[in-house]
């Protein structure tokens, strides 16, 4: 009996604390547990342990305007250009979320701390690439374009959890205008992202075709598959760069992008719908298909691209300066040589004070 009446005993209190917890929550307004999105990953993450630089200088606070850029190791003077480009051009409040790879996060902190951005609010975190294995078709015709670090831009709602909004950016950009204005961009409801179309800028369209660039989905995807004509999208289509985009995280989520994106990854392995042979690399093809008539078109100032295509393709000076973003995409990058456009460039860069980083310049 002394059993049962200690059992007893014990539920009873059982059932006191469970009504103290369920009164409090519900007058706190407090959730009895964490509201996990749908969309978590079920096996790695995309980063492992958070590296964070002076984190107790700047937190995700309200009113930052959060940015995500990748630091690869031997791009990662483009990084900093863009960095610099940005913090140089603007009054608003900026937080970089920068990602990169273990083998890199040294060399990164000390170029930031050790130049004139040491002041700007920022976070490092290391990604994991151990989220993309069975994912990626090896591809040799552009292997650069496999690089890990490429696919971040999947990942946008594992890597910020704090923001409604954000901004991406590839690392071969320079930002002329205020970054606070194309944050301002409003998406259209139901968007998930705002991209720039390859059709916007009725004055690069002569310079864009004697350069064979691809700017329509025929151009991305291989129509001769089955699977990718079953999707029903004209293959005369526009495409999108997928370098730069705002990201609506809310949006992103319920829509499960993320997994969206990975399906058109592992269909790829199994059928090989697209290759680096194709348009620029096998990142674009899954986000032109996911967001195929569904996101909002950018402003065409706050992307003017194709700088990187060839060392020939040149733009009206004019026409530069008054763009508001410059984007060297293509093989032609501004800290390599030859390259078109490099003083437009060079003017944010900052040398690596550790001299791992050297740019390549003729009779240098």
């Amino acid at each position: 009996m002394a059993l049962i009446r200690k059992i007893n005993q014990g539920l009873l209190l059982l059932v006191i604390l469970t009504l103290c917890l369920v009164l409090y929550n519900k007058f706190h307004n407090t959730p009895l547990y964490e509201d996990v999105s749908a969309e978590e990953p079920d096996f790695e993450t995309p980063h492992s342990s958070v590296h964070t630089v002076e984190e107790s200088r700047a937190d995700a606070a309200e009113g930052l305007i959060p940015i995500i850029i990748c630091a690869t190791e031997n791009r990662m003077g483009g990084t900093i250009a863009t960095i610099n480009s940005i913090y140089k051009n603007t009054k608003a409040k900026v937080f970089f979320y920068i990602i990169t790879l273990r083998d890199s996060l040294s060399h990164l902190s000390k170029w930031i701390e050790s130049t004139e951005l040491k002041d700007i609010q920022y976070k490092i975190m290391e990604f994991n690439p151990a989220i993309l294995e069975g994912k990626v078709r090896p591809d040799s015709a552009r292997p650069e374009l496999l690089q890990p670090l490429n696919f971040v831009r999947y990942f946008i709602p594992y890597l910020i959890r704090d923001h409604e909004k954000v901004i991406y950016l590839d690392d071969d950009i320079i930002i002329q205008g205020d970054i606070q204005e194309l944050y301002n961009i409003v998406l259209s409801p139901g968007h998930a992202a705002a991209f720039s179309t390859d059709c916007d800028l009725t004055s690069t369209h002569e310079m864009v075709r004697s350069m064979g660039m691809q700017t329509t989905y025929m151009g991305h995807l291989d129509y001769r598959k089955a699977t990718v004509r079953a999707l029903g999208i004209n293959p005369t289509t526009c495409s999108f760069n997928v370098g730069v985009f705002i990201a609506n995280v809310t949006e992103w989520k319920r829509q499960r992008i993320t997994k969206q994106l990975e399906k058109w990854l592992v269909a790829n392995v199994e059928e090989n719908l697209y290759s680096s042979a194709l348009g620029e690399g096998v990142v674009t093809p899954p986000m032109l298909i996911v967001f195929h008539e569904k996101h909002t078109v950018l402003n065409p100032l706050w992307h003017i691209r194709h700088l990187g295509w060839s060392p020939d393709a040149r733009y009206s000076e004019h026409f530069l300066t008054e763009a508001k973003l410059l984007h060297w995409n293509g093989r032609f990058k501004p800290w390599d040589y030859p390259t078109a456009h490099m003083e437009f460039w060079e003017r944010w860069y900052l040398p690596d004070p550790t001299g791992q980083f050297r740019l390549m310049r003729p009779n240098v």
